[in-house]
């Protein structure tokens, strides 16, 4: 049996879909399972114990016939399609795909999430009520040891700082130099602040490392493999809603993690070991509010 798994991102969202992955291995074993992802996700897909076969989807425009032409020919022959980004543009693959047995939302999908209240469910609750839908029933948690052992070793005990944001969402952000007053704290406490995240958020550790010297910034030097073991290490995370902070969480590390008004923790927040504090405006997140909320360090 040829399967394909369609999950395109953004990281927290692929972050979070490790727990259909795993159950559709369990309900299919000796199937042959593709995934079909997007480019900044295809290593992380191709060492993951629950597929066979990456393909990238460079999302080509629709008039792109020779993009769509390729594409096509990468979405036909599967005996049957688990679409988890169901989106508007991951449902147009069902008939690209010549219209196979399918989980989704996608118009004639054979196997229909059709929960009216699909949009107001958190996004683990709604990928599991989706695959209960398609005739999963066993959900195991993930094993995560074939990823943490990775990464920058760095002396512990140390603190995870996660800065950033997605670069068009820059209302997800509490100030670099409130993370530098945190960072001062947390050094404080005998915890070495390392902040992490893509090449663009650079600016943002020199901020925090000019209010406390002994940060240690990896910002642009890890790969996604790599936030998994510096996660898994970590004594504590504070971050923003954004992806690391996801990875933080699945493998176990106590976060703490920062909402605005601009998203809703009740569908997005990261789950495990979490904390959540929201202020409609970040800018009025007070340093003493965000130590106060501290969770307790591995």
């Amino acid at each position: 049996m040829r399967i394909l798994v369609i999950k395109l991102g953004a990281l927290g969202d692929f972050v979070m879909a490790f727990g259909p992955f795993a159950a559709i291995r369990v309900q299919h074993p000796e199937a042959e399972i593709t995934l079909l992802t997007t480019a900044p996700f295809a290593a992380l897909g191709r060492a993951a114990p629950w597929f066979d076969r990456v393909l990238i989807d460079r999302r080509p425009a629709w008039w792109d016939l020779k993009g769509i032409i390729a594409l096509r020919r990468d979405l036909r022959g599967f005996d049957f399609v688990y679409d988890l980004q169901t989106s508007g543009r991951s449902s147009r693959y069902h008939r690209l795909a010549g219209s196979p047995p399918w989980s989704g939302i996608a118009a004639g999908a054979s196997h229909k999430h059709a929960n009216p209240e699909r949009n107001r469910m958190h996004t683990l609750e709604r990928q599991r009520d989706q695959l209960e839908m398609a005739g999963i029933r066993h959900f195991p948690a993930p094993d995560l040891t074939w990823i943490t052992a990775g990464g920058t070793p760095i002396p512990e005990p140390y603190a995870l700082l996660v800065p950033g944001s997605a670069p068009h969402r820059p209302e997800k952000r509490w100030a670099a130099e409130r993370f530098g007053e945190l960072a001062t704290l947390l050094a404080g406490r005998g915890l070495a602040p390392v902040v992490v995240g893509a090449p663009a958020d650079a600016p943002l550790a020199a901020a925090i490392a000019a209010a406390c010297p002994t940060t240690t910034d990896l910002t642009g030097k890890t790969t996604l493999l790599d936030l998994f073991g510096l996660g898994a290490r970590a004594a504590l995370a504070v971050g923003n809603d954004t992806g690391p902070m996801h990875i933080a969480a699945a493998v176990g590390c106590p976060c703490l993690v920062l909402f605005s008004g601009a998203s809703d923790p009740v569908l997005t927040r990261p789950r495990g070991r979490v904390t959540v504090l929201r202020e409609p405006d970040l800018a009025d997140l007070a340093v003493a509010r965000v130590a106060a909320a501290l969770p307790d360090r591995h």
